[in-house]
């Protein structure tokens, strides 16, 4: 039965992406950036789905099973910083977008203040082919752990299923059929999560009998973890800051944003927020709770995948039937997700890698397929987890693109060299950092996107021409 009802949503999800060919103008600009005709609802669900992929479904819940209460300043810290970014940025790429005309993120960095950097488009592609296929990678193996605890399937057929089902709809309709199917999962995932979490909650015997039970775990319930990098307030600052770096991150990732860019009128951009931050909030607080259920339900995960918990609980406390809307739920956030990434990594190749700009419909989509499959070796590889192989992705792209974005939306000048030399030094200080461990206390993309900041106000008056130099 949980078989039958998860093919049901599959189903669903599949048809809605294919019958966006109908509103198909079958020109490069409709497939990648849907002619930025997307409606503001369209994209707050797109993006937040997009937002809250496999990683929150296995990632996020895996962290908060083995972390406790203390997780809740990820999700604090996250949608803080996120939502800080939105009041500055969103609407000025908006514009910028259609300003240049370009229907890539690297193409609107490249000519943001004129002309064309083409050693910053060329740059910025290859980080995004590079690190947003990691990404794409992540969530095909998200899907492949749901599919191997509920069904005994091997891991690798729920990554298989996964590509195959997100490159169809893709090919039949670009990025508006990823928004169209976004919206739609959305409501699945939040119905999903919200589900499971009601559920938990009413067999431990209620809000008041849950939070006992995790009292008895010791340290379950502290407010900060115990291993903060200095002791006192100024530890706990340095891990809420941290994370809220990291929700600041979401202006350096071109599958997100390119949602924005797609808007109908910038304008409109305070409308689409309101559809994004509700859901996100609502879904990342259900996320941790379910997190932390999973503790109490599954005390035995511990030394083992703690990013199998939600799919074990699920099996556990719901009906056969339920348990197929769960697992749509976890597929529903991976597509969403995969298919951003690969479309994005598809367009940085035909659009700003490729020696001549590839315009015909049959390369494009040719070009999709061979992202899709080269996401799928990455994941069948199962070399890290999907929490680290996301954070590391996620991170290494806002160093490189979040202190150019904030330089560039300040309307200061930015030289090429200089801007390669920000997003150089900004990835090699996030990756320096995660090499020394020392990400276990404060997010990496944190110092990656200072150190970003940071050389361009020391390097301007050597690298930009006196005459671009602001008064």
């Amino acid at each position: 039965m949980s078989m039958a009802s998860f093919i049901i949503f599959l189903a669903g999800f599949l048809l809605v992406g294919l019958a966006s060919v109908f509103k198909s103008r079958g020109t490069k600009s409709d497939y990648y950036i849907a002619s930025r005709s997307v409606s503001p609802a369209l994209t707050g669900l797109s993006a937040v789905a997009t937002n809250n992929s496999g990683y929150m479904f296995i990632g996020v819940i895996g962290f908060t099973y083995l972390t406790g209460l203390a997780a809740i300043w990820l999700m604090l810290g996250w949608i803080l910083g996120d939502f800080l970014a939105s009041l500055f940025i969103h609407r000025q790429l908006r514009i910028s977008t259609e300003h240049t005309r370009e229907i890539t993120f690297a193409g609107v960095l490249s000519r943001w203040q004129g002309g064309d950097l083409i050693y910053v488009r060329k740059f910025a592609a290859v980080i995004t082919v590079l690190f947003l296929g990691a990404y794409a990678a992540a969530q095909l193996a998200a899907g492949g752990k749901a599919l191997h605890v509920l069904f005994g399937w091997a891991h690798q057929s729920g990554a298989i299923l996964v590509a195959v089902i997100v490159a169809g709809y893709c090919l039949a309709g670009g990025i508006r059929a990823s928004i169209w199917t976004d919206a739609a999962q959305s409501l699945v995932m939040v119905c999903a999560m919200g589900l499971l979490f009601i559920v938990g909650v009413d067999g431990l015997g209620g809000i008041d009998a849950t939070w006992q039970q995790l009292a008895q775990i010791p340290h379950y319930l502290n407010w900060f973890p115990d291993n903060l990098l200095m002791p006192g307030l100024g530890g706990v600052m340095l891990f809420v800051v941290g994370w809220m770096f990291a929700g600041f991150s979401v202006i350096g990732q071109p599958h997100i944003m390119i949602r924005f860019m797609a808007l109908d009128n910038a304008n409109h951009m305070r409308q689409a927020r309101v559809y994004y931050y509700s859901f996100f909030t609502i879904f990342y607080a259900l996320a941790t709770g379910v997190g932390m259920l999973s503790r109490l339900y599954l005390p035995e995960l511990q030394g083992m995948d703690p990013e199998l918990a939600l799919p074990t609980i699920a099996m556990q406390l719901l009906p056969p039937v339920l348990v197929g809307l769960i697992l749509a739920g976890i597929f529903a956030a991976t597509m969403s997700t995969a298919d951003a990434l690969v479309l994005a990594c598809s367009s940085a190749l035909t659009h700003d890698l490729a020696p001549r700009r590839l315009e015909k419909t049959w390369e494009i989509k040719s070009m999709t397929l061979v992202v899709t499959a080269l996401a799928l070796l990455i994941a069948l590889a199962e070399t890290q987890s999907v929490f680290n192989l996301v954070i590391l992705s996620w991170s290494t792209l806002a160093a490189a693109f979040g202190p150019l974005l904030f330089i560039l939306v300040r309307r200061h000048p930015v030289d090429e060299r200089l801007a390669l030399v920000m997003m150089a030094l900004g990835m090699g200080t996030a990756w320096l950092w995660r090499y020394f461990d020392l990400h276990e206390d404060i997010y990496e993309g944190m110092p990656g996107m200072l150190a970003g900041l940071a050389s361009y106000y020391l390097l301007r008056q050597v690298l930009v021409p006196r005459g671009r130099r602001p008064a």
